[in-house]
């Protein structure tokens, strides 16, 4: 208990850290892009300061040199200049062959009122006032800074979702160890009654005890032999044989209807006598119980139950109904997972058990095929034919 609090405290702790390390780089690219983004304004108005000098003195003149420097250096930052009328005048640093067609200008143009504001070009030349504005959007590197931080988080997210599915997945076959081991340990300790069990039918048969009574003691000392026999499996690949699945399903009904409450009606009802499919006996057969037992708590022994049988040339279908509680929608996955449980005793780890024998081992499949509350629900079990 000590060391689980100590271990909850500690990934707290990694997460709180984490969150701080991931709050202080984002801040940082943020302050970052908002700096570079004030120089490329700096540069802009400087660069708009040049053109606006080019503007006023003659091409022949020493003076425009250094303006001239300036205009050359600005490589990566798309600009548009237009005159006081909102025409485009001059383009620099867009594409080359684009650039020639008025929708695409007109395009880039509104991309730039929206990225910045422009910078005025005012100026006079021979008593002519000038009106021009100066419209550009953020470097390719602006851009690429912009969009580090989504980036970042999605990095992140996907690292946390790899690490969390990790650690999901440890946890599991953690536990499935620790359900194989304490159920092969059980399968063992119920082998030394069992043994003793078997003397005392034969002390029985000695003291001339009432035959039919001897045979059914010997069905239960059978069914907690099959139980024993199924615990030892757990946790190993089953092997699996030919079996005639309308026999051995019959077999687990009749034992639990013999043995459950009269006042539910059994019903069992198949479109063949033999149906041929490659199963273990004993697993098969606990996945039959398992549905059928948990029918029975449904109606809380008093109702309907009805298992069907269907087969195709590929499909064979087991569709065991009883008139229970029903299901609700947002359940039918859930009964299936370990742990989830509707009744006040209870493990679940039945219809879990189920679904990993039939889904895993048989390569069938098991679930809901439909469910009405206060009306009954339907369990449909698929297995291929052989």
């Amino acid at each position: 208990m000590k060391f689980s609090k100590n271990r909850k405290t500690i990934r707290t702790i990694l997460i709180a850290v984490s969150f701080i390390i991931v709050t202080a780089i984002l801040w940082n690219t943020y302050d970052f892009f908002k700096k570079f983004k004030d120089e490329e304004r700096i540069k802009m108005e400087i660069i708009s300061a040049a053109q606006k000098d080019m503007a006023i003195k003659p091409l022949n003149s020493i003076d425009v040199s250094l303006p001239l420097k300036i205009l050359n250096s600005n490589n990566n930052i798309p600009l548009i200049i237009t005159n006081e009328k909102g025409e485009i005048t001059s383009v620099k640093n867009l594409d080359s062959i684009k650039e020639k067609d008025s929708l695409y200008l007109a395009k880039q143009l509104a991309i730039m009122k929206k990225n910045n504001k422009p910078i005025p070009l005012n100026y006079t030349v021979d008593g002519i006032n000038i009106g021009q504005n100066l419209y550009y959007k953020d470097s390719d590197l602006l851009i690429k800074l912009k969009y580090y931080p989504l980036a970042l988080l999605l990095i992140l997210v996907l690292f946390g979702s790899v690490i969390y599915l990790v650690f999901k997945s440890s946890k599991v076959a953690e536990q499935n160890k620790l359900w194989a081991g304490m159920a092969k340990e059980t399968a063992h300790q119920i082998g030394t009654p069992l043994s003793s069990l078997l003397g005392w039918v034969e002390i029985l048969r000695m003291d001339n005890v009432e035959e039919s009574t001897i045979t059914e003691i010997e069905k239960d000392i059978n069914r907690l032999n099959t139980i024993a026999d199924r615990f030892s499996k757990i946790g190993s690949i089953p092997k699996l044989e030919k079996i005639n699945l309308v026999e051995e399903t019959k077999k687990s009904f009749d034992y639990l209807k013999s043995r459950s409450s009269k006042q539910i009606n059994f019903n069992f009802n198949t479109d063949n006598s033999e149906i041929a499919v490659k199963a273990n006996k004993q697993l098969f057969s606990w996945v039959i119980e398992n549905i059928i037992k948990n029918a029975i708590d449904a109606m809380q022994g008093k109702g309907k139950l009805d298992l069907e049988i269907k087969s195709s040339d590929i499909n064979t279908k087991i569709l065991i109904t009883d008139s229970g509680k029903g299901i609700p929608k947002t359940h039918y996955k859930k009964i299936f997972e370990t742990g989830f449980t509707t009744k006040k005793r209870g493990w679940g780890l039945g219809l879990s058990l189920a679904k990993r024998i039939i889904e895993d081992y048989h390569n069938g499949k098991i679930y809901v095929k439909k469910s009405t509350l206060n009306k009954g629900t339907c369990i449909a079990i698929s297995l291929k034919r052989t």
